[in-house]
């Protein structure tokens, strides 16, 4: 499939190129600003598919509006009837169509025509006014408070919050792009007039987005990480971390040492414990202890160990032994006691999950010899 994207060196469309690439389905035809509108009379003619992205919303004029939103778009939909075919188009419109101000209103003016398009031609034209997309590769300083806030706390820079309590709608650029594919690879009819809608919104206020992303930043010093796997909350990390710049890749964290060996704690969760790892240099034995409720998963990743166990109340003991030769977890049991020794000629290295934060305060963790 042929598809021209128009827009192509822009923020959505710098994403979509890079998934078109990777499918390895798509042949692209990239329009980009220094493009004459008069050059898509040829760009069009063996096309398939247009994923219109082109537009202007920050002109140094605001004839730069007409020009390059509706005008654009009124050129794109003539040389698309010209091919005498029925080709779709994907149209990146902006939910300002409801207001009333020049942008909104060139904006609204290019669906119109798209909707005149399809009409004279029975071609599927598929319109999003799209809220706020935010992801990787975002312009900071531009229209997204996102992407703005994102460079400047990943430097260490203020940022400027003029009433928190404002609600932003969101759409994050991967659920865009995925929804970009969907329609690309099965091409229904769509009635007409009809918006089309990003199956996945997120809803936040400015103040609670900045939070979050104060609290990414601050996570490199706590070690407690927010539940970034799924939702908002994974758009919004994958979008921080993407603003890093090299020099801020890696960061160092406590390393705890005494003559068994080091201890370093890796990462913290809120409800599902923390990661953390451990040496020991040969003949060393640490633990000794037992827990009420905490639980623990040990993997020996280097040389050679020796859990012994007991337990606290019957004084039954039991052994096993492993190494970095296998992977073998290795789970302490509450109510036994518990320690590991290093029983090779070389240091030990032990990687460890407990089911909760470690409190000094509370720390379920008391001596009993094994």
């Amino acid at each position: 499939m042929k598809v021209l994207v128009t827009g192509a060196d822009g923020f959505i469309a710098q994403n979509l190129l890079i998934r078109l690439a990777e499918s390895g389905e798509f042949e692209v035809v990239k329009f980009v600003r220094q493009t004459p509108a008069q050059a898509l009379s040829a760009l069009v003619q063996h096309i398939d598919v247009v994923v219109h992205l082109a537009g202007v919303n920050r002109p140094k004029s605001p004839k730069e509006f007409i020009t390059g939103n509706t005008n654009l778009t009124e050129q794109l939909c003539a040389a698309l009837a010209a091919t005498e075919r029925s080709i779709p188009v994907i149209f990146s419109s902006s939910t300002q169509v409801e207001c009333d101000t020049p942008y909104g209103k060139s904006k609204g003016e290019a669906e119109q025509a798209l909707w005149t398009y399809a009409e004279q031609t029975q071609s599927s034209v598929y319109i999003y006014r799209l809220p706020n997309v935010f992801g990787k590769w975002c312009k900071p300083n531009y229209n997204s408070a996102v992407a703005t806030f994102c460079h400047n706390i990943t430097r260490g820079l203020p940022i400027t919050i003029n009433d928190p309590s404002v609600t932003l709608i969101l759409v994050y650029i991967d659920d865009l792009i995925d929804e970009f594919f969907r329609v690309m690879r099965d091409i229904p009819a769509i009635s007409n007039r009809e918006i089309c809608q990003v199956p996945k919104e997120y809803v936040a206020t400015v103040g609670e987005i900045a939070s979050t992303l104060e609290t990414f930043c601050n996570s490199r010093k706590t070690l407690i990480t927010e539940t970034v796997g799924t939702g908002l909350l994974r758009a919004l990390y994958s979008t921080y971390v993407s603003y890093l710049p090299p020099e801020s890749f890696s960061y160092p964290v406590a390393q705890h040492g005494d003559q068994r060996g080091v201890f370093v704690e890796m990462l913290k969760t809120q409800e599902s414990g923390q990661f953390s790892f451990f040496t020991a240099h040969p003949g060393m034995t640490r633990g000794g202890h037992y827990h009420h409720s905490k639980t623990e998963k040990f993997l020996v990743i280097k040389g050679k160990a020796r859990f012994g166990f007991r337990h606290i109340l019957t004084g039954e003991t039991h052994e096993l032994y492993t190494s970095g030769e296998q992977a073998q977890i290795v789970e302490t049991v509450p109510g036994w006691s518990h320690d590991i020794t290093n029983i090779g000629d070389d240091e030990m290295i032990v990687m460890l999950w407990a089911n909760e934060i470690f409190d000094r305060n509370r720390p379920d963790t008391y001596t009993h010899p094994v």
